[in-house]
């Protein structure tokens, strides 16, 4: 298969990123020709380049709504296309999702999107929820399939009517292995815990800080990784609540698989998720970890077993569950011990590969078929 990979920006790097990432590499590895279509810049671009990807950018293609740009970002992906004559469009995030599906039609090439957490999920304020879901609505019947990242997102599509059964599949992310020596020691003192997510409002730091402004007795250190529009004020709310010397900012880091290792509990406290990629390379390292209960997010943490699922916006039940991490090495070890089992069952990247360019196959097939019989 010649797979075109569009996505919107190659930076700031989330789970998309290193989804197309890894999804292009491994369907070169077995034989296909991949290329990266996006726009930005960043180290995404150089772990493409490193792993032999061709790579396009585009001038035009952005995420914010501005019809000029969009229009001259539409005529810059189909001149792009038109070269590379694709047997398939495989479009990730919303503004490439929604421009790469009408690209698709007017050329006559089927267009796989991948969701990875819909615009309109709860949590989403209602206004824009409500535009996403009219603009889904109407551009995605110009998918010849739609993936999504997690069954939660799957019965969301259905019942908000965006496509039919047989047109959406959930496949959840997968991620390669690490060596054992970057294996986390979840029993280690004094814990470590360590959240990587970016500083916007899709994650609930404020809630994090809270709860753990009431675990100050107990001892711990923080370590947030990542960036964004609200990095000045997050910082401003640990120094509020006495936690500056309990908590370091580490920013955009490439080194994440090192940082888990040097830790011992996970967390993502979120206000909306698809299905993270930061919780499958926690469970890859073998640490327990700590999530808001959105989106996707059971499907990979098994409560209890694995981890522990905490209500949106929960600041006691959060506290209540960190603080039992912090008081149980024992508890600790086993509970990553699970998420690492859990892990090699389920979220290997060769499994998700598999899986996805299994529907890749069927988008292309579907269009042959269709054109055999016009």
């Amino acid at each position: 298969m010649r797979i075109a990979y569009l996505i919107t920006r190659a930076d700031p790097i989330g789970g998309a990123q290193i989804h197309v990432r890894d999804l292009a590499g491994a369907a070169r590895r077995l034989g296909h020709s991949a290329t990266v279509i996006t726009s930005g810049s960043g180290p995404f671009l150089d772990e493409l380049r490193n792993q032999g990807t061709p790579t396009i950018l585009l001038r035009h293609l952005g995420v914010p709504i501005r019809p000029l740009r969009d229009v001259r970002a539409y005529h810059e992906i189909r001149a792009t296309l038109e070269e590379l004559r694709p047997d398939l469009i495989a479009a990730h995030s919303s503004k490439a999702g929604t421009l790469g599906r009408l690209v698709g039609r007017s050329l006559g090439v089927p267009v796989v999107f991948t969701v990875h957490g819909w615009a309109f999920t709860p949590g989403v304020p209602g206004l824009s929820a409500w535009m996403y879901r009219r603009i889904e609505r109407a551009v995605a019947p110009l998918a010849s399939r739609i993936i999504t990242v997690s069954e939660f997102d799957r019965r969301l599509a259905l019942e908000a009517r965006i496509a039919p059964p047989d047109r959406v599949a959930a496949v959840h992310n997968g991620m390669a292995d690490v060596p054992p020596s970057l294996r986390a020691e979840p029993g280690g003192a004094p814990p470590r815990l360590v959240m990587v997510a970016r500083f916007g409002d899709q994650k609930d730091h404020p809630t994090l800080l809270r709860a753990l402004a009431g675990l100050r007795e107990q001892p711990w250190q923080l370590d947030l990784v990542g960036e964004g529009a609200l990095l000045a004020q997050t910082r401003a709310l640990a120094e509020s609540l006495g936690l500056a010397d309990r908590v370091r900012f580490l920013g955009q880091r490439m080194d994440v698989d090192r940082i888990l290792a040097r830790s011992q509990v996970a967390l993502l406290v979120s206000n909306w998720e698809g299905f993270p990629l930061s919780i499958l390379e926690a469970m890859r390292a073998g640490l327990p970890v700590v999530a808001s209960e959105v989106g996707g997010v059971a499907e990979a943490i098994r409560d209890g077993e694995s981890g522990y699922l905490v209500p949106r916006a929960d600041v006691a039940q959060l506290r209540d569950r960190i603080g039992r991490l912090l008081r149980s090495p024992e508890l600790r070890s086993r509970l990553g011990a699970g998420g690492r089992a859990v892990f090699e069952q389920e979220f290997t990247l060769a499994r998700c590969v598999a899986r996805t360019l299994a529907v890749y196959a069927e988008a292309i097939g579907g269009a042959e078929r269709a054109r055999r019989s016009a």
